[in-house]
C-alpha cells in the first residue's frame, strides 16, 4: 500500500504580527535578494525560462522558487559563489514547472551534506489540484521538452521520497519575524495574469486554471515592504494590496521577480505603474515573465529611473539601503 503524504494546512489570521509590551512589530534590518534563475545572464550563470531567488534576511536564508531545469539553480549558485547547502526552507510561488524544476535536484544533492537542506517547502493551497495540459494552447508555443513538463504532484512524490515535506498555506503566515508568506492572493482587480496552458479537472469537467495557489513573499523593513513574486499570476496590484493589508498598510519599497506582464497593453502597464507609484514603490526588478518593454512602461508610469527600475538577470541583487545591483547589460 502506498504511504499517504502528510500535508499540513496552516491558517494564520490576516493580522500584522503582535509585539510584546506594545512595541512595534519586528522588521528586517539586513536584507539581500539574489536572482538565481531567469532568462537574462551575463558573465556568469545559465539563462532559462524560469525563476528563482535567494533571500538573505537577518542571518536567515530562504530559497524562493527553484527555476525550470533541474540543474540551473544548482549550477548558477556555484558560479556565483553561493553555498546553498545550509538552506533548509524553500517557498514555491505556484505549480508551474519553470518554478519547481530544481526542487528535487537541490534536495537530492545537498541532503547527504546537511540532512535538513531544502527539506521544507512552503506552498499555497491549491498547488496539488489535478491539472491537465490544454494541447491547443500549448501547440501555439515553441515545443517544450517533455522531461520539463513535470506536474506538481510528480514533484511532490519525488521530493517526499527524499525526505522532503510540504507545508500548505491557505492564509498569510509569518515564517520569521518580518518575513511573510501571503498564501493564495484574493483577486480584487481583474488582472487576468495567467496563460491558458492548463485546465483543472473538477469531476468530469475541465475548468480554467487561474492558478489559485499563487503566493508571494512580503518582507517588512524599516524602508517599507519588499514584495517578491514568482510570476504574479494573481496580479501584481492585487498582490501589493494584499501585502499592505497583511501589514497594516505599510508603503511598498520594492517589487522584485516575475510580474507576467509580457503581453500587457500599454494602457494596462500605465495603470499598473501608476498604482505602484501610489503605493510608494521605489525599486522594480522585473525578471522572468515581466517583459523588457513592460519594465520600461512601469518605469515611466511609476516615475522611476534606469537605476531604480530594470530588467533582472542571473546574479542581479537587491540590497536594503543600497538598491538594485544589476549586470552590465541591464543597467
Amino acid at each position: 500500500m502506498k504511504k499517504l503524504a502528510f500535508v499540513l494546512v496552516v491558517s494564520s489570521a490576516l493580522l500584522a504580527p503582535t509585539a510584546k509590551g506594545g512595541e512595534e512589530p519586528a522588521v528586517i534590518s539586513d536584507l539581500k535578494i539574489t536572482v538565481l534563475s531567469t532568462m537574462l545572464t551575463e558573465l556568469r550563470g545559465i539563462g532559462e525560462w524560469g525563476f528563482s531567488a535567494l533571500i538573505e534576511a537577518d542571518g536567515h536564508t530562504v530559497l524562493f522558487d527553484t527555476g525550470e531545469r533541474p540543474e540551473t539553480v544548482l549550477r548558477n549558485a556555484e558560479e556565483l559563489g553561493i553555498d546553498l547547502s545550509a538552506v533548509d526552507t524553500v517557498i514555491l510561488s505556484h505549480n508551474h514547472f519553470d518554478h519547481t524544476g530544481g526542487l528535487v535536484t537541490l534536495r537530492r544533492d545537498f541532503k547527504d551534506r546537511n540532512a535538513s537542506a531544502m527539506q521544507t517547502a512552503h506552498v499555497g493551497d491549491g498547488i496539488f489540484l489535478p491539472r491537465v495540459l490544454d494541447k491547443k494552447a500549448v501547440g501555439a508555443l515553441p515545443p517544450i521538452p517533455s522531461e520539463l513538463l513535470v506536474s506538481a504532484v510528480e514533484v511532490r512524490d519525488r521530493y517526499e521520497a527524499l525526505g522532503g515535506r510540504f507545508i500548505v498555506h491557505d492564509k498569510p503566515h509569518e515564517l520569521r519575524p518580518g518575513m511573510w508568506i501571503t498564501g493564495p492572493i484574493p483577486r480584487v482587480h481583474p488582472e487576468k495574469n495567467w496563460t491558458p496552458f492548463m485546465k483543472i479537472r473538477q469531476g468530469d469537467d475541465l475548468i480554467e486554471d487561474t492558478i489559485p495557489e499563487d503566493q508571494a513573499v512580503v518582507l517588512e523593513t524599516s524602508s517599507g515592504l519588499v514584495v517578491l513574486v514568482g510570476c504574479g499570476h494573481a496580479g501584481i496590484v492585487n498582490t501589493m494590496e494584499y501585502a499592505r493589508s497583511t501589514t497594516k498598510g505599510k508603503p511598498i519599497h520594492a517589487v522584485l521577480g516575475g510580474l507576467h506582464l509580457l503581453n500587457a497593453t500599454d494602457q494596462h502597464l500605465e495603470w499598473t505603474g501608476t498604482r505602484m507609484r501610489d503605493f510608494g514603490v521605489e525599486h522594480i526588478l522585473g525578471a522572468h515573465c515581466t517583459g523588457i518593454h513592460a519594465v520600461t512602461g512601469l518605469r515611466d508610469a511609476g516615475g522611476l529611473s534606469r537605476t531604480t527600475a530594470m530588467v533582472g538577470a542571473v546574479g542581479s541583487t537587491f540590497t536594503l539601503g543600497q538598491g538594485i545591483r544589476p549586470g552590465v547589460l541591464n543597467r
